[in-house]
């Protein structure tokens, strides 16, 4: 298919999916060719849709293609059979539960969809602006109208089947205006700003319409002479009797959302004592900075508290280990500058490259700081670059030098490979990831490649198994090139420096070794390595002409430029945080400034805003060693994500509701080591299914896309209550239905004494009470409930709703005592917005979770008592909260991922645990992942399980050398 034909056919897929023809879209995906659509194949799979799954494999391969492709074909038909055979003769089936071994054979696709290069490189769309194909008609429309012989003020749009023409005038006068799209269709509307003279210039020389917010109409309009700033547009759409008309302001700048992602407002200026010479940002605690300088030394910053947190002054710390060559050198200077610092993947090893022969490899562990770990005289003369990367699961140490060689550490010391051949210095060394290369291409193995860049003007590209180049690239240059790849792996970039000053920044086809596009910007002549770094796999930073340069991926011009308040040097080194929010750049007096977008300001913010003085006892993990960490097997997964969980009364079970209206249930099984089955992450639980292989699933509506799952548990439990939309179930091997109410339930709960008692919160705002002796319909909420809980002691039920509010019901005869707003400490009501409520176990405190606060209330008297707004390092919204069983902990749960854990009777914070300690960091792995259920286990105080962004369910406890989480006494 020709390039422009297969963009075409892209944009009506695009074009498909907006509109909501998913029919229509699956059905052009299969006969094009040009884009397998996973998530469709694997809801067809899970559904049980045989023949549509093979019409729709068929699409893109058969099994005359290769082996792989018989073999998915074959897997399919294998178990179409099985199942059959399960309807019609049990006592023959080996299929067991449906849904499980759909899922089963899922896995086993996705592998053979992997090594399968008919389909595995048609798994990527491209990237596209929304309504990209309108956007296109739009230009065209407006291109089309300037090329009118009799342009007027009243053009008729009746179609877009054949070319529009303007009638010519009566009086024979033209009057120069320009016809645009209705509203319905025009998807970039111009955005109010000063005009530019040189707009229509300026995007004619992008050369990237896409880039830009605006159509060419509204560009040219920019540019017409006179007066005024504005255009008045008119257009007849079709027959209609009246014309819309629209005043707009034009201009040639991109839309502002654009330059609200970038991280342009100075938050904070940091000196370090000597010129810094290059930065990373921990991969996980995105806050803490290693900055490396011209003196040796190496500085952890904690950007939130704007203080150093350790300083290691250079030294040599071996001298009798180096080379001869370097104890012969008569240093000028105690010192050696640093060229890199670099953070190992999972952020427990920080290596330092100096200009001298000298690399150092530092331990890290938040409560232990930095520890000498390695020193390696790894280079004659200067050691330009170091990087981390695999070999065979095993993290190992990539250096390159002044001595044209490139080599490879193990942890210990060891030399693994060196990589000769080059004639030059080589500069950057850039490890990176490719899976399932083909034969045809390069080897059938798995291999981890490094480029080469060195100043012949050609860049290698190698593996290092076999250390061979596989090929080079050809560079514009002779030069010195500092290498990129972004977040995700998938683009790589270079910014050369010509040894006569000229600068190129490039994108790569890496596949082809070729150029795919050369950014422009770069006025002046550089003395230095111009440093570049990417951000959300959408922007380029570059450090030249004393300011920070800016460029979105798919445009070649300058997006905007920033001198962040001045003092930058020509060169300034700068580095993005993981996320992208934050961005630090070297200044001219030994110190770097601290950069932030509206996202990173209140990330930075919560340290600042905090009265309270830091507490140094408190427990931070970050790592999975520091605690415990057991992960649910047959997992959800993304498209059923788990919303409630909770564990059994008895303790020995975990129980999850998903957004598709499943119910999984995990049990531990007593043994040996473990005689009473409780849970514990010492073992893996089983998933428990009923003999019949029934799953547990709730009736669900077509349109339940707004329902929300709610359950519990009877005290003895042998059932469990659910609900998911209008249906309320029983479960314990049948099903009950109560009844079908008029709106969908959103939080239900039993009574804990009397499980005849069942309280249904619903989305119009009511409260449904199920009694054998009367039902009742309460009323005091102006949107959904969310959460209902039960004081026998007290007499009273507490519901809470989306509209932040609580109300106090009385048990007696179900009236309504009193109804509270959760209110800001600054005075002022909590905006709207779920809100979670739990009983202390002495019956009287009540835990409230909203997403701005933590806050305790006393029933008995109807008052708010404690409360607690996000700060010192948890300055993220709340996503859940629970007490532990006995009461003296508080678990809260946070949308970055984070987890506090505090003392329940003064909500202080014990113990604050990252993301980083229960999920598997990798560099290409942006996507953020936090709980979005949380329970606290009903008879150990020190375990909780949390459900997933993606799926999986994890159960958590501290090591049992420290007993308990953070600084706290253990509990009994």
């Amino acid at each position: 298919m020709a390039s422009l034909k297969k963009d075409l056919m892209l944009l009506v897929l695009q074009y498909l999916e907006e509109e909501g023809l998913k029919e229509t879209l699956h059905k052009v995906e299969q006969e094009s060719g040009l884009f397998f659509n996973l998530k469709y194949f694997e809801e067809k799979i899970l559904a049980g849709d045989w023949d549509e799954c093979e019409k729709y494999l068929n699409g893109f391969t058969n099994t005359n293609e290769n082996e792989g492709s018989m073999k998915m074909l074959f897997e399919i038909r294998k178990q179409k059979y099985y199942e059959v055979l399960e309807r019609e003769n049990e006592e023959l089936s080996r299929c067991g539960d449906a849904r499980s071994s759909r899922i089963k054979l899922m896995a086993k696709l996705k592998k053979l969809i992997d090594n399968n290069p008919n389909i595995n490189e048609k798994l990527k769309s491209p990237s596209l602006n929304s309504s990209r194909l309108q956007h296109l008609i739009n230009q065209s429309l407006n291109w089309q109208y300037q090329h009118y012989r009799n342009p007027n003020q009243n053009s008729h749009i009746n179609t877009l089947l054949t070319d529009n023409t303007c009638s010519p005038p009566r009086n024979g006068h033209c009057t120069p205006t320009l016809a645009v799209l209705p509203a319905e269709i025009a998807p970039f509307p111009p955005v109010p700003a000063a005009p530019s003279a040189n707009a229509v210039a300026a995007w004619m020389r992008n050369g990237n319409p896409s880039s830009s917010s605006q159509s060419l109409a509204a560009l040219a309009a920019s540019s017409l002479p006179g007066p005024s700033q504005s255009v008045e547009e008119h257009c007849y759409i079709d027959n209609s009797l009246q014309a819309v008309k629209v005043a707009y302001t034009f201009t040639s700048q991109p839309a502002p959302r654009l330059f609200d992602e970038l991280p342009t407002t100075i938050v904070c200026k940091l000196h370090q004592g000597s010129t810094v010479t290059n930065m990373e940002f921990h991969p996980s605690i995105h806050s803490i900075l290693a900055v490396g300088s011209e003196n040796g030394e190496i500085s952890l910053w904690e950007a939130r508290l704007r203080e150093r947190l350790i300083s290691k002054p250079f030294k040599i710390w071996n001298i009798s280990n180096c080379s001869v060559e370097f104890q012969a050198l008569n240093l000028k200077e105690p010192w050696i500058s640093i060229n890199r610092v670099s953070w190992s993947p999972d952020a427990c090893f920080i290596g330092v490259a100096f200009a001298k022969h000298l690399i150092h490899l530092y331990t890290y562990q938040v409560h232990n700081g930095l520890q000498e770990h390695l020193e390696i005289d790894a280079h004659d003369g200067g050691v330009n670059d170091l990087a981390f990367s695999f070999k065979k699961n095993q993290l190992c140490v990539v250096t390159c030098g002044d001595d044209k060689l490139i080599k490879v550490w193990n942890l210990d010391g060891h030399k693994i490979f060196s990589f000769d051949g080059h004639v030059a210095p080589v500069y950057s060394v850039l490890p990176h990831s490719k899976e399932n290369i083909q034969v045809k291409l390069f080897y059938h193995h798995l291999f981890t490649f490094y480029i080469q860049l060195r100043l012949t003007g050609k860049s290698g590209l190698g593996s290092m198994i076999r250390r061979t180049s596989i090929w080079e690239f050809d560079t514009t240059e002779k030069c010195c090139t500092t290498l990129l790849y972004n977040a995700d792996g998938t683009r790589l970039f270079s910014c050369e420096t010509s040894k006569d000053g000229e600068c190129f920044l490039v994108e790569w086809k890496e596949t082809q070794g070729t150029i795919k596009r050369k950014y422009s910007g770069f006025r002046n002549k550089s003395a230095g390595i111009v440093k570049i770094d990417a951000a959300k796999n959408r922007f380029l930073a570059a450090g030249v002409d004393n300011q920070i340069k800016f460029w979105d991926f798919g445009g070649i011009n300058v997006l905007t430029s920033t001198d962040a308040g001045g003092g930058l040097p020509s060169l300034p080194c700068l580095r993005f945080n993981k996320e992208g929010n934050i961005l630090a750049v070297t200044t001219t007096d030994g110190g770097f400034k601290v950069l932030a977008n509206a996202d990173g300001i209140k990330y930075l913010w919560g340290f600042e805003a905090s009265k309270e003085p830091v507490d140094t006892k408190i427990g931070v993990i970050v790592d999975s060693v520091q605690c415990r960490i057991v992960t649910m097997p047959d997992s959800m997964g993304p498209t059923n994500k788990v919303i409630r969980l909770r564990y059994t009364n008895h303790g020995d079970g975990l129980l999850a509701f998903g957004s598709k209206g499943i119910q999984k249930l995990w049990k531990w099984s007593p043994n040996e080591l473990n005689p009473t089955g409780k849970a514990t992450t010492r073992f893996v639980p089983q998933h428990w299914t009923p003999n019949n292989d029934i799953l547990m699933t709730n009736d669900v509506l077509k349109n339940c896309d707004s329902a929300i799952p709610c359950i519990d548990i009877t005290n003895n439990d042998c059932h469990v209550v659910a609900a998911f939309g209008e249906e309320i179930s029983l479960f314990n091997m049948v099903m009950w239905h109560f009844m079908s109410p008029t709106s969908a339930a959103t939080f239900l709960a039993l009574h804990p004494e009397n499980n005849n008692i069942l309280a249904v919160g619903k989305e119009d705002s009511l409260i449904h009470i199920f009694n054998v002796h009367k039902d009742q319909v309460l009323q005091g909420h102006r949107k959904y409930i969310t959460g209902i809980v039960f004081s026998p002691q007290l007499n009273i039920m507490v519901s809470s709703g989306a509209d932040a509010q609580l109300s106090f019901w009385c048990m007696d005869k179900w009236y309504k005592k009193k109804s509270v707003s959760i209110q800001m400490p600054r005075g002022g009501n909590a905006p709207a917005g779920e809100t979670k409520i739990q009983f202390h176990n002495d019956q009287v405190k009540l835990l409230v979770c909203h997403e701005s606060q933590i806050a305790i209330y006393d029933v008995s008297k109807m008052e708010l008592i404690l409360q607690w707004l996000p700060r010192n390092g948890l300055s993220d919204a709340i996503s859940s909260v629970a007490y532990s069983c006995n009461g003296q902990i508080v678990y809260a749960a946070f949308t970055n991922g984070n987890i506090g854990v505090f003392d329940a009777v003064r909500l202080q914070l014990r113990c604050h645990i990252a993301s980083s300690a229960y999920l598997n960091q990798t560099p290409s792995n942006s996507q953020n992942v936090y709980p979005l259920g949380f329970t606290a286990h009903p008879k150990e105080p020190n375990q909780f399980a949390i459900a997933l962004s993606d799926g999986t369910v994890k159960v958590l406890e501290p090591t049992e050398s420290a007993g308990s989480w953070g600084n706290m006494p253990p509990v009994k």
